[in-house]
């Protein structure tokens, strides 16, 4: 039972869009689902696909030239370019020229949530091999179709999906470790990037100050999402996915979106010992 969250339904009724939120033990099954295999555009959750994707098929030390041209899937030689104002990171941008170790973008990717770090690994692993991430996991309708800014691409349809469920799933195999996602010694490595996260302003605001967290969180103008693997020092861990399609969602570091999920996180955290 989780009154915590079940005592928060009023208001997600309330909150304009769709929230969507996955609460459970790694692994599961879940202990509490709303709505959870609605599908949300992916903003930035994509990422952890991404970076599970790196470690099945590439040694992180291979280093790469830091360029920002990239092919289309859209295909028929068309190409894209991200835009520097429309990232989170500047230490990616500063070294265009250099060449730099995948692990190094992998951490730029999902720390700070750098766009051009998630377009240059994607070149070299491909939207198909992450997309197979989700499969791995037993996802369901989550999808990776195309680089970051692939504008053209976004115009014909191919898109990023993810549904609360889906990132509880990857989340929850990165914690114990399935050996159908990756190795153990590379989920612990994932996990270690994921804990390393700076972008604390949603799920991570709602737990206690020091509460180690793996998660990676996405957004853009009516998207806010988080999704982690919450470990207590008093409780198993647990992981929790919210997914909120919503115009309260405004891009913002303390937006109202941003507030409801830190709300979600608290009643969770509430519940870790029931």
């Amino acid at each position: 039972m989780t009154p915590q969250l079940r005592a928060l339904e009023p208001e997600l009724a309330a909150v304009p869009g769709r929230v969507s939120i996955w609460y459970g033990p790694p692994g599961g099954p879940a202990a509490y689902e709303r709505d959870a295999d609605a599908t949300h555009y992916a903003a930035s959750t994509m990422k952890v696909a991404v970076l599970a994707a790196l470690f099945r098929a590439r040694s992180t030390a291979h280093e790469v030239e830091v360029r920002n041209d990239f092919a289309s899937a859209a295909g028929r030689e068309q190409r894209f370019a991200c835009r520097r104002e429309y990232d989170n990171d500047d230490a990616v941008w500063d070294r265009l020229g250099d060449r730099v170790p995948l692990r190094w973008l992998a951490e730029r990717m999902i720390v700070r949530s750098s766009n051009l770090a998630t377009d240059l690994i994607l070149a070299e692993v491909g939207p198909g091999a992450a997309d197979a991430v989700w499969r791995a996991v037993g996802a369901r309708h989550s999808v990776v179709g195309r680089g970051i800014e692939d504008a053209a691409a976004q115009a014909a349809g191919v898109t990023n999906l993810v549904t609360a469920a889906d990132l509880a799933a990857l989340l929850g195999a990165l914690a114990v470790a399935d050996p159908a996602l990756a190795p153990p010694d590379a989920c612990r490595e994932m996990l270690d990037i994921l804990l390393a996260q700076e972008r604390t302003e949603d799920l991570v605001a709602g737990l206690p100050a020091g509460t180690r967290v793996a998660h990676k969180n996405g957004w853009i103008d009516g998207v806010r999402h988080a999704a982690g693997v919450v470990f207590p020092d008093d409780a198993p861990p647990f992981v929790l996915a919210v997914c909120a399609t919503t115009p309260w969602a405004a891009s913002g570091h303390d937006d109202a979106a941003c507030q409801l999920v830190a709300r979600i996180a608290g009643a969770a955290w509430d519940a870790r010992a029931a």
